[in-house]
């Protein structure tokens, strides 16, 4: 008989990574160029390349339990406690920390719809039931997510900016939403993208609001994005030590890197590399936006360091056009938006060269005149 494997995973749909870059090439016989998983376009953090190259002698040895050396520094850099914090192999190591924490079989997760896909993937391993709200405009629809918290739920999924649109959380409707939802439901702020947000003000304050929900909220960040530490997977939790210890009852012994941990530190210092980053996507972002706009393609507004854009035809077709030419959008119908691509901010000559192609693929001539700047 074969093993008896569990019925949620028929619920499950595995995520499919593309191939290695390098088989990419030789597929297509030149350079790749990739715009589909949101990465940082100016790399690494150089601090964090050098703190990396320094420690390597030492991956022989276990990494530090808890990283207590980057829970200083994290602490220090945000103003927040270091029993506030914890840190996960990637932000996915802590969804689904709490997900094997918080949920029992029959419990209720409300999550957009749609979302980063392991919110819904974790609870439906743990048993719980999936709520979904859906969007409204592009955005996430607090009032729906409110109306369907009930008193089987025990947790809520958002995110700020929300992936895979792009588009933040207005600070007032934010703040609303958390002072009417019950206390006994934990709320997770996804805050993955929140480094390149245009107006800070008018968006979504978490860590503002953890002062008014201490235990009914947890944010998630990332050292993913805006440090470019994508390949150490570095992700972590901010929440009252209550929900830390809570979570640190399922959390792994040595669940980061020595590596991540010391790379993620030294990151952390890296306020220049995060200020040209953070210039560079919003210029490159407001020049996209334009350009696409131009092309007479519907543009959802971001506060991303991604734009979701809206074809008006099968987007399949028009990824793999672009791929044949060394161009890597996502697809939207694999992030639960069809007709639309997903496409990450680059730099100038990224960019151009993906409007470029994505002009060939849609069969259209470029309009005249140079990428706005």
């Amino acid at each position: 008989m074969p093993p008896r494997w569990r019925k949620a995973l028929a619920d499950i749909t595995p995520y499919l990574p593309p191939p290695p870059l390098a088989a990419l090439e030789a597929e297509v016989g030149g350079p790749i160029t990739r715009l589909s998983a949101n990465e940082n376009p100016l790399g690494p953090s150089p601090l964090a390349v050098a703190a990396i190259r320094a420690e390597a002698h030492r991956v022989h040895l276990y990494p530090d339990g808890g990283a207590p050396a980057l829970r200083e520094a994290v602490a220090t850099a945000l103003g927040v406690r270091p029993d506030q914090l914890l840190f996960g192999n990637g932000g996915d190591e802590i969804i689904t920390l709490v997900a094997r924490a918080l949920l029992d079989p029959g419990d209720e997760v409300v999550v957009p719809d749609p979302a980063f896909e392991p919110y819904a993937t974790s609870a439906l391993l743990a048993g719980a039931t999936i709520v979904r709200s859906p969007l409204r405009d592009y955005r996430i629809d607090l009032d729906d997510v409110l109306a369907r918290v009930g008193p089987r739920t025990k947790l809520v999924w958002l995110s700020s900016p929300h992936n895979p649109t792009g588009a933040a959380l207005p600070r007032l409707a934010w703040e609303a939403f958390a002072r009417a939802c019950p206390a006994d439901a934990l709320v997770v702020l996804d805050e993955a993208y929140v480094d390149f947000i245009e107006d800070p003000a008018a968006a979504a304050d978490g860590l503002a609001t953890l002062e008014t929900r201490p235990e009914g909220l947890l944010l998630l960040r990332t050292f993913s994005k805006i440090t470019g530490l994508a390949g150490l997977r570095v992700g972590y939790a901010i929440a009252d030590p209550a929900v830390i210890a809570a979570l640190e009852r399922v959390r792994e012994p040595f669940n980061v890197g020595r590596l991540a941990q010391v790379g993620a530190a030294a990151a952390v210092r890296d306020v220049a590399h995060r200020d040209a980053t953070r210039e560079l996507v919003r210029q490159e972002r407001r020049a996209l936006s334009a350009a696409l706009a131009a092309r007479g393609l519907g543009v959802v507004p971001s506060d991303a360091n991604f734009f979701t854009v809206r074809l008006g035809r099968d987007s399949g077709d028009v990824v793999a056009r672009m791929r044949a030419r060394g161009i890597l959008v996502r697809d939207g119908a694999a992030v639960g938006l069809p007709g639309h691509l997903r496409v990450t901010i680059g730099t100038p000559a990224q960019n151009a060269a993906m409007l470029a192609t994505l002009d060939l693929a849609l069969g259209a001539a470029a309009p005249d005149g140079p990428l706005p700047r």
